[in-house]
């Protein structure tokens, strides 16, 4: 068998290193090793070396290939002709050089702990001949090899390592194991998800701020409407819109406004509050946070969860009666709202109360019908521009095709390549275990604990019960930005929000609004993501063009 080759294949500048190349991996046993296209930088220079060749039992052999270029003038100096000419060379101090420099990083590494091997240098030309008279002080005839010694290459050089360092041992094949690993490199740079996710999301990011330019298409507009899919990157939009506003830009003859940025969610507004928080002072709006927390801060009061009522009529109407009230300095120049397929329609006539100006008073508000998980979408009471958003940034190519058919329209994805989509078939009952599991392979991937998410369709996790009983939601939601824990959460809870690796844990039967929950649920992971779920329930409410992008079988 031929010796073991690396790379196997190699590149060669020229086509003598090939076929002394060629020739070594034939004629050398297939427990020698043949290294090709070396490159060292030490503090002596940059070493090129065109061939090693490992053999056990006899030696370790640094080989220089030189072409039909190469000759020697009358005074016995080495000479390379080339189209600018022809100037003077050393192939034997250059040899001798590269050796020396491959010796000292091989045996100053850690993992070399043993004595000295036997190593050797030769010079072979393959389209010179050779005289067996030859003899050179520095490059004795058994160190150069030419023409008509090719075809007997390998046994010449293990017979000229028998003169070469004779006062050290023949390497092992342990020995050329170990001389393989530290080449290999100490410390190597091995492929990383994370690492490939930063680069992708480097780029979703640039894109994101290039689409950030539709601000300022729309800055003479005041009551817009913006709608896109999942991924398209509304929520990056609310918050620039935002900062913006509150800016504002003399150069264009804008003034500086009291704006507000509200949502639905705890979870988003928590996002949006970290990032305002972390935005210079003049780009911090005078609100951020939720519909209701808005209006508490004007004195309303809070509300049990459970109380439909009280949040879709009572609490509404109190705020309308509290924004008339207002201070005209205390009221907002425009108002941006996220994910605003959560607002109820009673919700709007407070908000427009709250604008100085009722009648021509910004509003812009981001929306996604097919992400409203309530049975509610009320409209404003005004008319609006509409503007699209047809690109998905956010997710990768898999991920977004996974969910393009429960999107509100087509969406063409710019969210680079990523890993296959993956999915495990459990019932409603098994699905949490299962999920469980399949945190455990995130991690294994390579994925940092504060990259991934498990969210649920119904039953909240047991991490989760536990962190909201002990730290209270405002404690439990700052908990998604801990550095060292998976985060668990619901579909419900995780609107507007982002992990890099997602088990979406889908642990109720239940179908309404069950379309709504899949979109939502997958199209939270930007690079992966993992599905747990019945087959049939994922035929029957994603349809067949979803079930046939997560790979359900029938």
């Amino acid at each position: 068998m031929p010796a073991r080759c690396i790379p196997p294949d190699p590149a060669f500048t020229t086509q003598s290193e090939r076929e002394v190349w060629e020739a070594l991996r034939q004629q050398l046993g297939d427990d020698a090793v043949l290294m090709a296209n070396l490159r060292l930088l030490d503090d002596e220079g940059d070493h090129e070396i065109d061939l090693v060749a490992m053999i056990p039992g006899a030696g370790i052999v640094v080989i220089e290939v030189k072409g039909a270029t190469v000759s020697q003038d009358p005074q016995g100096q080495w000479q390379l002709r080339s189209r600018e000419g022809t100037r003077r060379i050393d192939p034997a101090g250059q040899l001798t050089r590269s050796k020396y420099a491959l010796v000292h990083y091989i045996e100053n590494d850690p993992h070399w702990s043993r004595t000295r091997v036997r190593w050797g240098h030769a010079l072979v030309t393959p389209y010179t001949h050779i005289d067996e008279g030859f003899s050179s002080p520095d490059l004795p005839r058994f160190a150069i090899h030419g023409r008509d010694d090719l075809p007997h290459l390998a046994e010449r050089l293990a017979t000229a390592l028998q003169r070469q360092e004779t006062g050290h041992r023949v390497p092992s094949d342990e020995d050329v194991e170990a001389v393989l690993t530290i080449w290999r490199g100490r410390h190597r740079i091995g492929s990383s998800v994370v690492a490939e996710a930063d680069e992708r999301e480097a780029t979703v990011d640039r894109l994101t701020q290039e689409q950030a330019m539709l601000l300022r298409v729309t800055r003479l507009l005041r009551r817009v409407d913006i709608r896109g899919g999942a991924g398209s990157g509304k929520t990056v939009l609310a918050l620039s819109q935002a900062k913006e506003l509150t800016r504002g830009s003399g150069t264009e003859g804008r003034p500086a406004q009291r704006a507000a940025l509200l949502c639905y969610s705890i979870g988003l507004a928590t996002y949006l509050q970290r990032e305002i928080a972390a935005a210079p002072r003049k780009h911090r709006p005078a609100y951020v946070g939720t519909f209701h927390g808005l209006g508490m801060t004007w004195g309303a009061p809070d509300g049990d969860r459970t109380d439909s009522p009280f949040w879709e009529d009572e609490l509404p109407a109190i705020m309308l009666e509290l924004a008339q009230q207002l201070p005209e300095k205390e009221k907002f120049d425009s108002i941006v709202v996220d994910e605003a397929q959560d607002f109820a329609e009673s919700w709007w006539a407070p908000l427009l109360a709250a604008l100085r100006d009722p009648d021509e008073g910004g509003l812009y508000i981001y929306s996604d019908e097919n992400q409203r998980l309530f049975p509610r979408f009320g409209r404003p009471p005004i008319e609006l521009v509409p503007l699209v958003l047809d690109h998905n940034l956010r997710n990768t190519r898999p991920i977004a095709e996974s969910f393009e058919s429960l999107a509100p329209s087509r969406m063409r994805s710019l969210g680079g390549d990523g890993p296959d989509v993956t999915f495990v078939p459990a019932s409603a009952e098994d699905a949490l275990d299962l999920a469980d599991d399949q945190v455990d392979r995130l991690l294994d991937e390579g994925w940092e604990p504060r990259h991934v998410a498990l969210i649920t369709t119904k039953s909240r996790h047991p991490v989760q019960l536990d962190l909201q009983e002990s730290r209270g939601d405002e404690g439990y939601w700052e908990s998604f930005w801990d550095e060292d824990e998976v985060f668990y959460g619901t579909v419900l809870g995780c609107k507007g929000m982002e992990r890099r690796g997602v088990v979406l844990c889908i642990n109720s039967a239940d179908t309404e609004r069950a379309r709504e929950r899949l979109y939502v649920g997958m199209s939270r992971a930007t690079d992966r993501l993992i599905v747990v779920g019945d087959p049939d329930w994922i035929r029957e409410v994603g349809g067949e063009r979803v079930a046939r992008r997560l790979g359900v079988t029938p």
